[in-house]
């Protein structure tokens, strides 16, 4: 559900969000506590530091329900339960984190939510009782829950935004395709598809985040998001391995990839800045003319295999010598008989076609 590289802190937030999304036991008695209107303090977790905080209260030990939550909330004092929120293990507890861990809270109970979350590493959830909110501290990050309808209008202008760049996205890997049967490849061309895929991935990461907050209400949400990025982050990887530089000092594909996941937003429309991250040069050498592996055209032959096609790739060197190979050829790849061969050479002039016929009628 955007990002670029998930930070540990990010990941622990969406697994939590994902504890108390619509639909799950959690979010069930949170509703009911805020329906209560008497607020709630729920560490979730249980281990010796936040033993040596909680103070007072009832020992427990009981299975985990939305109704018992609901109930336990009734008494002051917080709630702790085990991280897999199975068992309820203590009730009506003073928590006494570290007063001098930093927090910019002001309210008493989201002050000791926060320091309890910094403190344990255990995620923390706060019921405000007057405001009516409900808010999860994980780590440093503060998140408060939001009703679903707000939540599915971001997600669906995120979507239609979505579908959009993937339409933009069809048309330059189209032209690209075309480009590298014709040789007539530029680092630019290379770069603008490499550009919109990644813009394509964040707005698939930031709408999946939704997905997750979502829960059950946004299943039909996750089915239209596949839909449209089945293949990109294969695509992704493929653009990339076709224009890895050669050469001892080479990097691999995922380093790039990581490179590129790490351009800041203005980083990303600027050409030259995704060229140097897949490698390619800077500004100078956005008009210099590249070579495609062929790794991207023989992904679209039907039924190669992956193990094939690296050695195809490594026997010709570049997609031009593919082209040009006959049966005979490409028989010569350890693996491929004569029916493979056949099939290569069809799959590959069948593609040759169609991409210029897309690109001139």
């Amino acid at each position: 559900m955007a990002t670029i590289e998930r930070s540990e802190d990010t990941l622990r937030l969406r697994a939590t969000l994902a504890s108390i999304a619509p639909g799950t036991a959690l979010r069930d008695g949170l509703e009911r506590i805020l329906r209560g209107r008497t607020g709630a303090l729920i560490v979730l977790g249980y281990d010796k530091t936040v033993e040596s905080i909680a103070t007072g209260g009832f020992t427990l030990d009981v299975p985990f329900t939305a109704t018992g939550l609901r109930e336990l909330a009734k008494m002051d004092g917080a709630i702790i339960v085990d991280s897999d929120l199975n068992r309820i293990h203590r009730a009506a507890v003073h928590l006494m984190p570290d007063h001098t861990i930093h927090s910019d809270e002001t309210g008493t109970r989201h002050r000791t939510a926060d320091r309890a979350a910094r403190q344990t590493g255990f995620p923390v959830i706060s019921v405000s009782q007057s405001m009516q909110i409900i808010a999860a501290y994980v780590g440093e990050t503060r998140h408060v829950l939001e009703d679903s309808a707000q939540i599915l209008s971001r997600a669906n202008q995120a979507l239609a935004t979505l579908e959009r760049y993937k339409l933009r996205l069809d048309e330059v890997s189209s032209t690209l395709s075309a480009l590298e049967i014709e040789d007539l490849v530029t680092v630019r061309d290379v770069t603008i598809v490499a550009q919109r895929l990644e813009m394509v991935t964040r707005i698939a990461r930031e709408i999946e985040d939704y997905v997750l907050e979502l829960g059950t209400d946004g299943r039909l949400l996750s089915l239209q998001l596949e839909e449209l990025i089945t293949g990109v982050d294969t695509e992704r990887e493929l653009v990339i391995r076709d224009y890895l530089p050669a050469g001892r000092r080479a990097k691999k594909p995922e380093e790039h990839l990581s490179r590129l996941e790490h351009l800041s937003s203005t980083e990303l429309v600027d050409p030259a800045s995704v060229a140097k991250a897949l490698g390619l040069g800077s500004s100078e050498h956005l008009d210099g003319a590249v070579a495609p592996r062929g790794y991207r055209l023989l992904a679209k032959v039907p039924r190669l295999p992956a193990p094939v096609v690296d050695r195809l790739v490594e026997h010709f060197g570049t997609l031009q010598k593919l082209l040009s190979a006959g049966i005979d050829d490409l028989q010569a790849v350890d693996g491929v008989g004569e029916l493979r061969a056949r099939s290569v050479r069809e799959g590959l002039s069948r593609l040759a076609e169609s991409s210029i016929l897309e690109r001139y009628v």
